[in-house]
């Protein structure tokens, strides 16, 4: 590992972006941040939209008629294209709403569902609009060499890449098993170097522990099998007869909402735990699913951070608003969107902001987040050496 001093060449760095990493990438991906990946989401999977409207389009049809006749080089239609089809969905100013092309497509559904590879276990999301690490994945090459939550993704393999999209900066870092990749972070206004053999990444989406009679339950991500796999550990805390349950919501950029409303079916039986409004279509309430509550009446404390968000956010939301338990830690993301997927031609995707969402109190969270009851802090220097004040304070309480 290399340290040098900062020295920004076209933007300043400064330490203030230095913050913990959403659309979330694993194992190095998932432009739910878009973040970059996730910045992931609250979506659905729905099939490619109705045209809705005309759209003149002779001014882009005299573009590239003029550049057809006047450029002096090769023209690609195809990459023509693309490029139009990314910088219509990039024009919203939504980092939400994303163009994928087949091969970015097919990325994302397997990062989405941990399939990633030859990687270097690290999720990351954008912040301040910098790729910023918000997890590292256990027993993976990112934490044996020490890369950090908070650490800004600038190059890889000496090639600049904070600019560029999480996805794009996801297919850099991912590879064939047994390579290597070099990655450059800004860690408190200094660079670090960090080389790395590429490892199959096992990312499994939650998982649990104990101390004596309290279970700690880790919830990564909210893929579609996460609802039951969290109802198997719920069913077995209650088996260890454990007194008090810590839900872990740490860097988790969010999934699949359906997972998040499993997930509070264990505590919260048949009651609305999230309200959709959308321009396009009438309001819609999801409720918890009825009879599932085996959680009820368990001491439940929540742990988040500003890196937790969108379906993690909807969780804490509804588990705040119901007073099924108590939220230690920080302000989280406060990504308050659904997104829907689209599949389109030429096997892409549109990932589409379609919907707001807001809390069953009516409270929406967007930009903003939600407050914790308990705010404890965990710095770099907790991180550096291996304390977690947050987690302390909730086996304390």
């Amino acid at each position: 590992m290399t340290e040098v001093e900062w020295k920004p060449k076209k933007i300043n760095l400064s330490s203030g972006i230095i913050l913990s990493g959403i659309t979330l990438a694993i194992g190095l991906f998932i432009g739910l941040t878009w973040s970059a990946f996730a910045p992931y989401l609250g979506f659905s999977s729905t099939s490619t939209p109705e045209t809705v409207s005309k759209v003149n389009w002779s001014s882009l049809n005299e573009i590239y008629s003029t550049l057809a006749k006047n450029y002096d080089g090769e023209i690609d239609e195809k990459e023509l294209i693309e490029g139009a089809k990314k910088g219509m969905t990039e024009s919203l100013g939504d980092v939400y709403t994303v163009y994928m092309d087949s091969e970015e497509a097919e990325e994302f559904n397997k990062s989405l569902h941990g399939d990633v590879g030859g990687g270097i276990g690290i999720e990351f999301a954008l912040r301040n609009n910098y790729p910023t690490v918000i997890r590292t994945l256990p027993d993976n090459p990112a934490r044996k060499a020490g890369i950090l939550a908070g650490d800004v993704i600038y190059k890889v393999n000496d090639e600049e890449v904070w600019e560029l999209s999480t996805e794009e900066i996801a297919t850099k870092t991912r590879g064939e098993v047994g390579t290597e990749v070099k990655l450059t972070v800004v860690r408190n206004g200094k660079e670090k170097s960090f080389t790395m053999t590429r490892e199959k990444i096992n990312n499994v989406s939650a998982y649990i522990d104990y101390d004596g009679k309290t279970a700690i339950l880790t919830v990564t991500r909210f893929d579609t099998d996460t609802g039951e796999l969290v109802t198997k550990f719920a069913k077995e805390a209650l088996e260890k007869n454990c007194k008090k349950l810590i839900l872990d919501l740490r860097n988790n950029g969010g999934g699949y909402v359906s997972a998040a409303k499993d997930i509070l079916s264990l505590w919260i039986d048949g009651k609305e735990i999230l309200i959709q409004k959308s321009k396009h279509k009438n309001d819609e309430t999801t409720y918890a699913n009825r009879g599932k509550a085996i959680l009820s009446d368990m001491k439940t404390i929540v742990l988040v951070n500003n890196s937790t968000a969108s379906a993690s956010e909807i969780v804490a939301g509804a588990l705040k608003d119901y007073k099924k338990a108590t939220l230690v830690g920080e302000q989280t993301y406060g990504k308050g969107v659904v997104q829907s997927l689209f599949d389109v031609s030429d096997d892409s995707l549109l990932k589409i902001t379609v919907a707001s969402w807001y809390t069953p109190l009516g409270n929406s969270i967007n930009k903003t987040g939600i407050t914790p009851d308990i705010e404890v802090e965990l710095t770099y220097d907790d991180t550096n050496n291996m304390r977690d004040p947050q987690l302390d304070k909730a086996k304390s309480l």
